[in-house]
Order: C-alpha cells, then sequence, then structure tokens
C-alpha cells in the first residue's frame, strides 16, 4: 500500500496532466462527433477543454522541470573543472529560486486580482483559468528547492 502511494506522490504531476488530457481530448472529440452527427454542440465545451488545457499546459511545466527535462545550454559550463561546474550550479539553482518564487508570488497577486471576474460561458470564477499558474509554479518552485538542496550538498563535498 505504502508503495502505492509513493508511485502516486512521485509521479504526481504525470498524473494529474494525464487526466486533463484525457478529459479535454475526450470532450473535444464528444462535441466534434455532436456536432458532425446531430448538429447540436454543447455550449460549455470549448471553455472547459480551454480550462483543461491550461492546467496542463502549467502542471506539464512542473513535471519537465522536476526531471530536468527543460533546455539548458551547458556548454560552458561543461568545460569549467568539477568544484567550478558545482557552484556554477548552485548559483543558477539560487537564480532559479528567486525566478519562480517570485513568478509564484505574482500568481496569487493575479489570481487574487481575478477571482470576482466571472468566465464567458460557465460563469465561473476565472481564477479556475488562473489558478493553474498558482499550482504550476509552485510545484516548479518546490522543486527548484529540491535542486537547491542536491546542488549545496554536492558543492560542500557531499556532506
Amino acid at each position: 500500500m505504502a508503495r502505492n502511494i509513493g508511485y502516486y506522490f512521485r509521479n504526481f504531476e504525470e498524473i494529474v496532466c494525464g487526466c486533463f488530457l484525457a478529459f479535454m481530448v475526450g470532450l473535444v472529440i464528444t462535441n466534434v462527433l455532436l456536432r458532425f452527427l446531430f448538429s447540436y454542440s454543447i455550449t460549455w465545451a470549448e471553455e472547459v477543454s480551454t480550462i483543461c488545457f491550461v492546467w496542463l499546459t502549467f502542471v506539464g511545466a512542473s513535471a519537465v522541470y522536476k526531471h530536468k527535462m527543460d533546455v539548458g545550454i551547458d556548454m560552458l559550463v561543461l568545460k569549467l573543472p568539477d568544484t567550478a561546474q558545482h557552484y556554477v550550479r548552485l548559483a543558477v539553482s539560487l537564480v532559479l529560486l528567486l525566478i519562480n518564487g517570485y513568478i509564484f508570488y505574482m500568481s496569487i497577486v493575479f489570481t487574487s486580482v481575478a477571482w470576482g471576474k466571472p468566465t464567458a460561458v460557465l460563469g465561473v470564477s476565472s481564477a479556475v483559468f488562473n489558478s493553474a499558474l498558482i499550482f504550476g509554479f509552485g510545484l516548479i518552485t518546490w522543486h527548484t528547492l529540491r535542486f537547491l538542496r542536491d546542488d549545496f550538498i554536492t558543492a560542500r563535498g557531499g556532506l
């Protein structure tokens, strides 16, 4: 049981993205078929699909960042001695923590401002869209803290 919980916790972003993707694709296909076969369209399908896409994008960005699959150019860093490489990576992690933490903070501000603005079709708060920013950049900031800890340990010589 504990292994299953650990699996879901380690792959949380991927599972959330998979759910949003499956729901979004299913909803769009259903709406297309209804439109084609019965000349009927689900009025809220486009808005819900857009919400799914926004969540998929920002949570997916966190999943990519977690696995360090984002684009990075480290040609110059690899030419440095090993000790210098560790310190450069530590400095980069610190800068990324500042940037991601600031974006996380601004996401909270942005969502709180948009709280009272309703969406066009469903009439729910625009915070449904904007909270994906908080969630995604919150996870990215969390992963940056983990990377920073690992880089600090490596730079200190594995202590």
